[in-house]
């Protein structure tokens, strides 16, 4: 295995554990035996724990940019495109119900942390509202798109809070279905402050 694989892999394999045991309480060991490497070949790759955060972060984004890209090209138009973003909750729901959202869980352990890191995991949201927001304006409400960009980040974040405390795939279900609602009546005109 070449340096950049096995790099990629303690990666990979930290981003899975950090997402499944949290970042405080996943250790050097616990991801070198992921990889299965020894503790040298680790160091030789990353001294600190906070390089690796940095290069899940750096793998997290790329993966959500190149999710945003696939949406923007598969979605006919933007309501096709936010209901992507409504609907991967029920695409991830397993996880979601067993650990929470990803970006989340991460965002929130750092806070509590108060970690160097966390202004470059909350990047991942502002990541989700600058593209949210963009397909709201392209649907033609630009005087509120960042209000509806933010309001439906912040609903989808809580409906994963809810089915991770719950574990609760009914209530998930129903929650994305009424965001949906809310999605074609905001396309409509209606009032985005009527929920569904």
């Amino acid at each position: 295995m070449n340096a950049s694989t096995t790099r990629e892999e303690i990666v990979a394999a930290a981003d899975d554990l950090f997402y499944r045991q949290g970042f405080e309480h996943t250790s050097f060991q616990d991801i070198a035996e992921a990889v299965a490497i020894s503790r040298g070949n680790f160091y030789y790759h990353f001294k600190t724990k906070d390089e690796i955060l940095d290069a899940v972060i750096e793998r997290r984004l790329a993966g959500t940019r190149a999710m945003l890209e696939r949406w923007e090209l598969a979605g006919a138009d933007p309501i096709a495109r936010i209901r992507r973003f409504v609907e991967i909750l029920l695409v991830n729901r397993a996880k979601i119900k067993r650990h929470g959202c990803p970006v989340g869980t991460l965002c929130t352990e750092l806070a509590k942390l108060a970690h160097p890191s966390q202004a470059g995991a909350n990047a991942l949201f502002t990541l989700f509202r600058t593209w949210l927001r963009r397909q709201f304006v392209l649907l033609g409400r630009k005087a509120d798109a960042d209000e509806l960009a933010l309001h439906i980040l912040a609903r989808s974040q809580g409906v994963a809070v809810l089915a991770n405390a719950f574990r609760d795939e009914k209530f998930l279900r129903h929650e994305v279905r009424l965001m949906s609602e809310w999605l074609a009546g905001v396309a409509a005109g209606a009032d985005p402050h009527k929920e569904s």
